[in-house]
Order: structure tokens, then sequence, then C-alpha cells
């Protein structure tokens, strides 16, 4: 750590962060870094909330985010706090990617171009070519649009700022993600492995903006990580960072509700009734749920109870976690694509249904990461997308009915025929456990659904416009879900905090040549 002098104004403020998230993490090390007191108040035994570890025995699991993309983002955080990712945590880049599988043949996508150009045509002949044209053009919108989720939008001003005017040509406004795909790509399996990272932001690839075709270059231009111990060890690191700034961080200290003077925020209340004053709150916990059961009744107009069920969410997911005591050859990243994938996300996204043959994916790190299991055992993660708790699924009944048809279909659809022989240790989260156990509004994982008309100005602000006082971060703020924008939002939120008591700060460092 090189020298660094703190702001002697924000040591008189103190801020407090409502969870240890990953946004939360992430605001708290550059608020502390800047020299503003900070307390952590988080309600479970450890940190990271849907980014945490789970421990099953002698296994361990990522609860939620398997995938870091956009590292450099990730690297800026850690450079701002003056110190290197590096140092806390080990990276490995994967190469393949993962493993596409449709059925009778998988595609395994590399970050390398020539190897991914050889690999399309080794299952797509002659469509190589496409893959060019979307690199090429698909990095001039990356270029236009990037800027532009490094900022807040708190006011509609924002649309008319040079670098958001730069970038509206890009942003196919009215073509859905599939559409854009469809202008590079002829076969409809390569247009899917172009489409299927709807998905990260819980969307169907005919209802996700085009816009979003980034996310899928973003992999191939930037690669896919693995962090060895899980994803769960970044927010660890970055509670590590804030508790060396002096951040105060209190596990199993869930907040009941916020301390308000008019639509001023003045501090919480925790569960046991303690309460702690503050300057400001950022609030890291899922927003909806947030609102809903932290916030006095009536207080709120905009997201009141109401209008919050009002609004459209992204789908659920329903997890299975699985301590195995054999290995497979098996690839750390895999998705198994339903035979008709339209219609899955159809029931997912409009009939409210399971669907008969349903898309899965399935995460085997400990073929990168073998420590995270005991010798030559493997601690399998298996995620299938579900609708949301809008659905009339009864998922106490559901539940174990479900579990036996996802392990069918991985003994059917992976080299994990025998899997029911190995299991040692297993847990299962439902959509009722997502909304009922962690707090999570609906249970849908990926937050407010991603449309235009939920994104931007119109998702709700950094800078809470409802309380004064109050930041937000995480997916269902600014700008939006996924673990590199989640990260994103803790930087927008700690600048509009230091701005608003006049701390300094650098501005986040441009893209990496």
């Amino acid at each position: 750590m090189g020298a660094y002098t703190k702001s002697e104004r924000a040591s008189r403020v103190h801020v407090v962060v409502v969870g240890a998230g990953p946004g939360g993490t992430t605001a708290a090390a550059l608020l502390a870094r800047r020299g503003f007191r900070v307390t952590v108040v988080e309600k479970e035994p450890c940190i990271g909330g849907r980014n945490a570890e789970l421990r099953l025995g002698d296994y361990r699991f990522d609860v939620g985010p398997t995938f870091l993309m956009m590292k450099f983002l990730l690297d800026g955080i850690f450079t701002e706090t003056g110190r290197r990712s590096e140092d806390y945590l080990s990276f490995v880049r994967l190469d393949p990617m993962y493993e596409l599988d449709f059925g009778d043949v998988s595609l395994f996508p590399s970050s390398r171009p020539e190897a991914m150009a050889a690999e399309i045509e080794r299952v797509f002949p002659g469509q190589s070519a496409g893959f060019a044209r979307f690199m090429e053009r698909e990095r001039v919108r990356f270029l236009r649009m990037y800027p532009c989720l490094q900022k807040d939008y708190c006011s509609p001003t924002a649309f008319l700022a040079p670098i958001f005017l730069r970038a509206l040509p890009r942003l196919s406004l009215g073509k859905s993600l599939y559409d854009v795909l469809s202008g590079y790509f002829e076969p409809e399996r390569l247009r899917l492995s172009f489409t299927f990272q709807s998905k990260y932001l819980g969307m169907s690839p005919w209802s996700c903006p085009g816009a979003f075709a980034i996310i899928s270059f973003i992999e191939y231009a930037y690669g896919v990580y693995h962090v060895q111990g899980g994803l769960c060890k970044i927010a660890e690191a970055l509670a590590k960072v804030a508790e060396e700034e002096g951040a105060d961080i209190r596990l199993n200290a869930p907040v009941k509700k916020l301390l308000l003077r008019g639509r001023e925020v003045r501090g919480v209340e925790l569960e046991d009734g303690s309460q702690l004053a503050a300057d400001a709150v950022v609030i890291n916990a899922d927003f909806a749920h947030a609102m809903t059961h932290l916030v006095e009744p009536g207080v709120l107009k905009k997201y009141s109870p109401a209008k919050l069920a009002a609004r459209e969410y992204s789908c659920s997911t329903f997890m299975l976690y699985l301590g195995l005591d054999k290995s497979y050859d098996l690839a750390h990243h895999r998705i198994v694509f339903a035979r008709d994938y339209h219609r899955n996300l159809t029931d997912i996204a409009v009939n409210k249904t399971l669907s008969d043959d349903f898309s899965f994916y399935v995460r085997n790190a400990t073929v990168t990461d073998p420590g995270l299991a005991p010798e030559g055992h493997a601690a399998i993660y298996v995620l299938v997308p579900v609708p949301n708790n809008t659905s009339r699924i009864d998922w106490a009944a559901e539940t174990p009915r479900m579990r036996e048809r996802v392990l069918d279909a991985l003994a059917a659809r992976t080299p994990m025929k025998d899997i029911r022989d190995h299991i040692r240790q297993e847990a299962i989260i439902a959509p009722n456990d997502w909304e009922e156990q962690r707090g999570v509004f609906l249970g849908a994982t990926f937050n407010l659904a991603h449309r235009l008309s939920q994104m931007l100005y119109l998702r709700p602000h950094n800078r809470f416009e409802e309380l004064d006082g109050c930041y937000l971060v995480g997916g269902g703020t600014h700008p939006g879900s996924g673990l590199p924008t989640i990260y994103e939002s803790g930087r927008i939120s700690a600048n509009l905090l230091s701005r608003a008591f006049g701390v300094p700060f650098e501005p986040p460092p441009p893209l990496p040549v």
C-alpha cells in the first residue's frame, strides 16, 4: 500500500452499510479508504450475501454467482484502495470458458479468437466469419456503452450527457438480443450460443434488450475467470480491505428498520433493539425486500409495496448442491439446453410453469479447484431457471419431485450416470427458500427485470430518490444484476456519497487497452 492521506472531512461522517454482499463490501472498502467511519451490519454469520460460501461437511460451494467476467473492473476497485487484487485472490482464466451441450453435439467456446473460430468451424462449418463480424461490431458497441455503465442516472439530464448521446445509436432500440445475434449467425444453435447469456440477467434472449449483446462480447474479449476457493472469496477479500482501512463489520446483526426523520435516513435499528445513528446509509439488501420490510408503511410513494409488486421481476432458480464421493470428466461450467429452448423460456417467463424438458447449468469447480472437496471427490453445483414466486407453484410439495427430475436429467445428459449412488452431502434452495430464508423478493434471484423500462434513470437510483441520505447498491439499482455491475454499483454509490460530503475521489479507470 502506498502513502495515502485520508480525508479529515470524511472522518466526521458515519456511514452504515446494510448487507455485506459484493456491492456492500465494495462500497465499504472504498468509503473506508477515503476516511469515512464505516459500519457494516450483516444479518448472516458470514460475508457475501448471495455471493457467500456454503459448506456441507468437507465440500465447499458458492451459494450464487460462479462466473467472474470483467476482471479488470474488480482490479480497478482494488487499485482505488491502494492494493492489487492478486495479493488477496488467486484467479484462473478458464479455457475453454464453458461447454454448451445441445444433446447431440457440444460447443467449447474459447476467449482465444483463433481457437474460437476453429471451434465454430468444427461444429458449424462456414460460420466463423460471423464471429469475426460479431467481435468487430460489438467491440464498438461496448466501447460506447461502458462509460455509460460507470455513471449514475439520478437525473434525467444524464440522458443528455455526451457519453450517452454517443452510445445511443448503438443501443439497438426495438431489437431483442436474439434479433441482434441473428444478424451474425444463421444456425439456431450458434445464435443460442451467443444469446444464452441473457440468463445471467434472468431473461430470455427473445425479450432481453439487444444492447446486452455486449455480455457475450465481454466473455470473448476479456475471458471468464474462476477464483480459487470460490467467487465467495471476492466479497471476503473486499471486507478484509474495508477492515484494514478501519471499517467495523458486524455479523449476525439483522436490521429491523431504517430510522427516519421525515424522509431523511438517520440510521438503523437492529433486531436486538439497538440503534446505530448514521449520516448516510448504504443498502445492499435486496431492493424490493428492503423497501417492503425496512421502511414504515406509507413513507414510500414511488416504491410503495403495491407499486413494487406491480414491477416486472426476473426468473428464479432451483439450486442443488451435491457433495459426491466420485469425480467425473466434466467441464468446469456446462450449460445444458432444453431441446425446445424457446418453449422452456416461455414456460418460465410467460406461462409460469415447469417445463417437461428444462435447461440447466452444472458447475464442476473441483476440476479446476480440487481443494473444494476431498481428494477424488466433487462439489457439484446445479442451477435450473424456474418461474419466480408470482407463479402458483407449491414449492413445499414440488421440491422433492423437482430434485428427482434434476437428478434424472444429470444422469441422462451428463457423464454422471450413477450420480445417485455417490451423493454424500446435499442442499437445496428452491424459489420459496430464496424468498423466505434469504430475503429475495418473489424469489427473483436476478432482481428487477432488465427491460429498458426498468434501466438507467428508470431503475431505482443509486442515490435513492425517495429517502435522503440513502444510497443503493446491488442488482436492484443501476447498472443492474451480475457481479461486475454490482461492484460498479458499489463504486457509483460510494462516489455519490463522497460528493455529497465534499470528499475527493479519483474517477474510475478507463478500459484496459
